[in-house]
């Protein structure tokens, strides 16, 4: 259980004000409003629960958590390796790029809230992913890793629900009976993330793959990814 410290640290880095621009990103759903594929709290919610169950989320948060083992142990080998993974995982260049403006926002935050964090970053071969940024700093803060795990599930369906507040457009009530409905999916695919192996990490990301590229040439749009 974690006490009530760990439980305050866990809430500033899942909170929608940290000062990462998770708020300027929708991951496809900007272009799917736009071809009407979602267009509704009903269609909204089928698409978040297939994400959650099959999608690249499901991945990222399951690197989250090898970031969060490597970082635990002093292994920066392991957590190279898993940052490098999180790059060649992502189905396109806005989505990586996501990962990395986000990731190198969470960086300079966390260099200036806890410094000697600098060797674990300093370590990395390539631009830090957010998913990695996040294990980094819930094995430091001694985050338990099934809370930071439920942590990074709710706050990635707290952003999207919210961009789909701003895109459908919903009301600020419908949003927040949507994420109440999807807490069991949430804990449910925690749990699964929980007991992957390296050899289970895959995805049925084709549906999110086609989003973001629709989105790379979207005439108009809101959000950057």
């Amino acid at each position: 259980m974690m006490n009530n410290l760990n439980l305050l640290r866990l809430l500033q880095i899942t909170n929608t004000a940290l000062p990462v621009g998770a708020y300027s990103y929708s991951e496809g759903l900007e272009s799917l409003v736009e071809a009407h594929v979602i267009y509704d709290q009903t269609t909204l919610k089928h698409w978040l629960e297939q994400e959650l169950g099959y999608g690249a989320i499901k991945i990222e948060a399951a690197i989250m958590l090898r970031g969060y083992r490597a970082t635990e142990i002093g292994d920066l080998e392991a957590l190279d390796y898993w940052n490098n993974w999180a790059k060649a995982a992502r189905e396109t260049a806005e989505l990586r790029e996501q990962s990395w403006q986000m990731g190198y926002a969470l960086r300079r935050l966390l260099e200036k809230l806890e410094p000697e964090l600098s060797k674990e970053f300093n370590s990395l071969s390539q631009e830090v992913s957010f998913a990695i940024a996040f294990g980094i700093i819930a094995a430091h803060w001694e985050i338990d890793p099934s809370a930071a795990t439920l942590g990074y599930l709710h706050s990635w369906a707290t952003n999207l629900i919210s961009a789909s507040i701003r895109l459908i457009p919903l009301g600020q009530t419908i949003g927040q009976q949507l994420l109440s409905k999807l807490h069991s999916p949430i804990v449910e695919t925690s749990s699964k993330i929980l007991a992957l192996t390296d050899d289970n990490l895959s995805s049925c990301g084709w549906g999110l793959a086609l989003a973001s590229m629709a989105h790379e040439i979207q005439y108009s749009r809101l959000f950057r990814s």
